[in-house]
């Protein structure tokens, strides 16, 4: 299964023109578009496009996709040059405009490769307990990712005690799919999630921005995110997660602004 399978995006007969259903498998458990399911149908739609593979995009969220509306992303290709091509997709509910995203697709020309930064020492991914995932969070792309605890602590599983700014889990998608940048979207959108072990309390925010790095894409069936927090000021949150393959190859990175608030008090999670 690829990121096009497992997001379901289809092309129109307009060229440059791609097509979304929000369905409940690509939704939050708040009933609307996983911000990393969009940008990751985006990339799926400018690749195809292009006919190059991701560098670097960038989606700004600008409004809700609830689920069972349909997003329409249209391509263009702005500049395209010898080796890399500079592209935007624009996904619409109804006219109404849900998100903006800005790529550059390709290859530079030097040969030259180095990785300065080193994935966390954690266990591999069947040694590290499985997530599970609150009842209310079931019928949403959350229960499509098997997760598997690395480090710290997932957003249920904070209890009051504050932790530090950093964390880490294995995930892979079902099927077992290739990685593609779409795929380091959707796994690298858990960044949204990661406030609540630092502070000792359980949040919830909506993502501003989702920026996506790619470094080098390898086989592996799971991906390692490795989420460093950086601050919390004025209600808006900013960190980055490494993505790393299963043998220790950078993938690329992700990281996100959003707008971060405490969970409800009343509202339980089992």
């Amino acid at each position: 299964m690829d990121a096009r399978t497992f997001l379901g995006i289809s092309p129109l007969d307009v060229a440059l023109s791609w097509r979304l259903e929000v369905t409940p498998e690509v939704s939050t458990p708040g009933s609307f578009l996983y911000g990393g399911c969009g940008l990751g149908a985006a990339l799926v739609a400018l690749e195809q496009a292009s006919g190059r593979t991701t560098a670097w995009a960038t989606a700004q969220y600008l409004s809700f996709a609830e689920t069972g509306s349909t997003l329409d992303l249209d391509v263009t290709l702005a500049v395209t040059g010898k080796n890399m091509t500079q592209g935007r997709a624009v996904g619409r509910v109804q006219g109404r405009e849900i998100l903006t995203v800005n790529a550059a697709l390709g290859q530079g020309q030097l040969d030259l490769e180095g990785t300065w930064v080193e994935p966390p020492e954690v266990p591999p991914p069947l040694e590290c307990p499985a997530r599970n995932i609150p009842p209310m969070f079931a019928n949403s792309v959350l229960s499509r990712v098997e997760v598997r605890t690395a480090k710290g602590l997932m957003m249920e599983d904070v209890v009051g005690t504050p932790g530090t700014g950093s964390s880490a889990f294995w995930a892979r998608l079902p099927g077992h799919i290739e990685p593609s940048a779409a795929t380091l979207a959707i796994v690298g959108d858990y960044v949204s999630g990661a406030l609540s072990y630092p502070l000792g309390q359980r949040t919830m925010g909506r993502s501003l921005d989702n920026t996506i790095r790619v470094a080098r894409i390898v086989p592996t069936e799971w991906i390692l995110c490795d989420i460093h927090m950086h601050a919390l000021a004025g209600g808006v949150a900013q960190g980055i997660a490494f993505l790393w393959s299963e043998h220790g190859v950078l993938l690329g990175t992700a990281s996100q602004s959003l707008s971060a608030r405490l969970w409800p008090q009343g509202i339980s999670l089992s």
